[in-house]
């Protein structure tokens, strides 16, 4: 039997499309192993669907609710810790695997691991901005200051600059331990030379100049039922907006703010509590729920721009709202909603109520609705099941 080592760090947004390439994985045969944080959460949900969990690093939900983000110092620490980790974790869980597919930068033990163990490597990233390119500039990253009057190039080598000077060093000792040469550029290292981009062509395609193989989102279908309590509250009363920032927290007044402007313009309000444990008074709050389910039921969503969300609600064809926190994607979603004509996107540190209802304005307008159904018609919904396919049609 085919074993397969999926391996990411993150969120619950950095989990789910693994889980699903898992999901899919296993329906053609194949065993897996997931390499995830400790977090109960992602456990459970992997043991339930009979994947072999494998934690590596601290848990990830207690450094995102933390009063205060952690310091240019403690990010730093934190990055090293985690290599570390990686290489001890990971030699023992590719043995006996034929491929180790790797999802987000923090992943920087996982191509020597998998060449010392001679399988299959593949980088699989979940937003085309993640990869170099004249056409964008890099995602922000925690803790690194961005240049100011920089162009896209010379944004990209700064980009490489930082990465090598936190990961080259060790990263270099470990391989050379390993037996292999040293890497030059770890970013692109990390990258390799073909990387798959799990994002629907027509939400987030490609930049020409990438090479890429794209397979489209990675997603499940959710059968959960919605819980009899929200279903009542739909039930009662035109369809309502949504306001939920998942597993982020919203830059100040902005939850409160969505919820003025919503009420302001006559919709009733639904808040998702998410892991900032978000609340605001006198609203229907939810927490995890089926969202396949829900954002269908929806007059619009606002939400942080998460590639997941922002798949979610594009195929449910509900108009957005996105607030970028300024942290990887979240502003490269925001942007990908605005372009399609789908919704507004504002930027969430400096958004102001102003610039908030008018977004509102935009993104509820007759017209906007009718862009986002006519682009729901045509997001996928099978790239997990394509990105399978491929990898177990390579190996065999």
């Amino acid at each position: 039997m085919t074993r397969v080592l999926l391996s990411t760090y993150g969120t619950r947004g950095d989990v789910e499309p693994l889980v699903a390439l898992a999901v899919q994985l296993r329906a053609l045969g194949a065993d897996v192993r997931m390499c995830t944080p400790p977090d109960e959460e992602f456990t459970d949900r992997l043991a339930g669907l009979g994947i072999e969990p494998v934690p590596v690093g601290p848990p990830v939900r207690a450094l995102m609710r933390a009063t205060a983000p952690p310091t240019p110092a403690e990010l730093t620490r934190y990055r090293a810790e985690l290599l570390e980790t990686q290489f001890d974790v990971l030699p023992a869980a590719a043995d006996g695997c034929g491929a180790l597919v790797a999802a987000g930068l923090a992943q920087v033990a996982a191509r020597s691991v998998a060449e010392a163990a001679g399988i299959r490597y593949v980088y699989a990233t979940y937003a085309a901005v993640n990869l170099p390119s004249p056409h964008h500039a890099p995602p922000p990253r925690p803790g690194w200051p961005e240049p100011e009057g920089a162009g896209n190039a010379a944004r990209w080598e700064l980009d490489a600059q930082r990465v090598n000077a936190q990961f080259r060093e060790p990263l270099n000792a470990h391989r050379a331990a390993l037996g292999l040469p040293p890497v030059d550029n770890v970013r692109d290292h990390v990258y390799s030379a073909r990387p798959w981009l799990a994002a629907d062509p027509v939400l987030g395609p490609a930049t020409p100049d990438l090479e890429v193989i794209q397979t489209g989102a990675w997603t499940s279908p959710d059968e959960r039922p919605l819980p009899a309590e929200l279903t009542a509250f739909l039930d009662a009363g035109p369809p309502p907006v949504y306001v939920g920032f998942g597993s982020i927290g919203p830059a100040p007044d902005i939850a409160r703010w969505s919820v003025e402007a919503s009420r302001a313009r006559g919709y009733r309000v639904l808040v998702s509590r998410g892991w900032a444990e978000l609340a605001v008074d006198d609203c229907f709050a939810i927490g995890d729920v089926n969202h396949q389910r829900l954002f269908g039921k929806l007059a619009g969503v606002v939400h942080h721009g998460g590639a997941g969300t922002t798949q979610t609600a594009a195929r449910a064809g509900v108009p957005q709202v996105v607030v970028p926190i300024r942290l990887a994607d979240n502003p490269y979603w925001a942007g990908r909603v605005a372009a399609n004509g789908v919704g507004a996107a504002l930027d969430g540190p400096t958004a102001t109520f102003e610039a908030l209802t008018a977004a509102f304005d935009m993104a509820l307008a007759p017209e906007t609705a009718v862009r986002a159904k006519a682009l729901g018609a045509q997001i996928r919904t099978g790239g997990a099941a394509t990105a399978a396919r491929l990898l177990l049609d390579e190996l065999r």
